[in-house]
């Protein structure tokens, strides 16, 4: 598929800021399923940018506002073309327990220290267990939104996993930090991944929609690489998903951040993305 992408950020401070730095994580990936044909960047102050490939292989954008501003916008458009994974195949549970495999895991294989304890997880970790890592993927997609509900507004970016369980609901950011433990829990490498899904029907649907930033999870499976997964649709990720980046998990592939010097105390802020069908 080929899609035209606009992201649009706008924040307005209550008094004078300046001396802003920050840091932007919103161009698309360029990945074996996924080709960027086209990108452009605009800042309102204009402000010189740089880029360079982070840690993890997102590419960032820094940028510096020296002067006073009491409005910053940020637009970034983008043209790509996605294709359709193919169908994870079967594999044994003993090829997760080779060197081969934890060393391209690596960090992704990691406890994070935010993970609930005493055990707080292990009937959901059963209930995700199935004959192969592959399947157990696919369980985890099907049974996290079986067991919360998705509700936009019941979570804030800075909750944690915790906040989801006692709440029982939250939205897809917390759907994946969830899965991304419990997949974890049984050896399997998972990474959080950042971007849209066009989430128009396929049939009479409109071509041109206004999506969220959204999140799955990429899944290390032997012999087959990283295979996307989305336990807030209930499915594996598909040509309809564009990939911004991956890390271990939200804080690491956050689309902006940065500081700023003044008086402010408020920053009202608002943000847009359209994503629209080509062809």
């Amino acid at each position: 598929m080929r899609f035209a992408l606009r992201y649009h950020a706008e924040y307005r401070y209550d008094a004078p800021v300046f001396d802003q730095h920050n840091v932007l994580r919103v161009k698309p990936a360029t990945t074996p399923l996924q080709r960027v044909r086209g990108f452009r960047l605009a800042v309102e102050p204009n402000a010189r940018t740089r880029s360079y490939t982070d840690y993890f292989g997102t590419e960032a954008i820094e940028f510096n506002v020296p002067g006073e501003h009491e409005r910053l916008a940020i637009t970034a458009e983008a043209e790509v073309t996605t294709e359709a994974p193919p169908q994870p195949e079967a594999s044994g549970w003993e090829t997760i327990r080779e060197r081969e495999y934890t060393d391209a895991g690596g960090e992704f294989l990691l406890h994070t220290d935010d993970e609930p304890q005493n055990g707080v997880l292990d009937e959901l970790s059963n209930a995700i267990l199935g004959a192969d890592p592959p399947e157990t993927v696919q369980r985890a997609c099907d049974v996290i939104p079986e067991r919360f509900e998705y509700r936009p507004g019941a979570t804030f970016v800075g909750s944690t996993v915790d906040d989801l369980l006692e709440g029982g609901a939250g939205v897809c950011q917390d759907f994946v930090h969830l899965a991304l433990i419990l997949l974890r829990n049984h050896g399997i490498a998972a990474r959080y991944v950042s971007g849209y899904l066009f989430a128009a029907p396929d049939d009479g649907g409109e071509d041109s929609v206004e999506v969220d930033t959204h999140a799955w999870l990429e899944a290390l499976l032997p012999g087959q690489g990283w295979v996307g997964a989305d336990p807030t649709n209930r499915r594996l990720a598909g040509e309809e998903h564009v990939k911004i980046g991956h890390g271990r998990f939200y804080g690491d592939v956050a689309p902006i951040r940065g500081v700023y010097k003044g008086a402010a105390s408020n920053a009202e802020h608002d943000v847009s993305v359209k994503m629209t069908r080509l062809g």
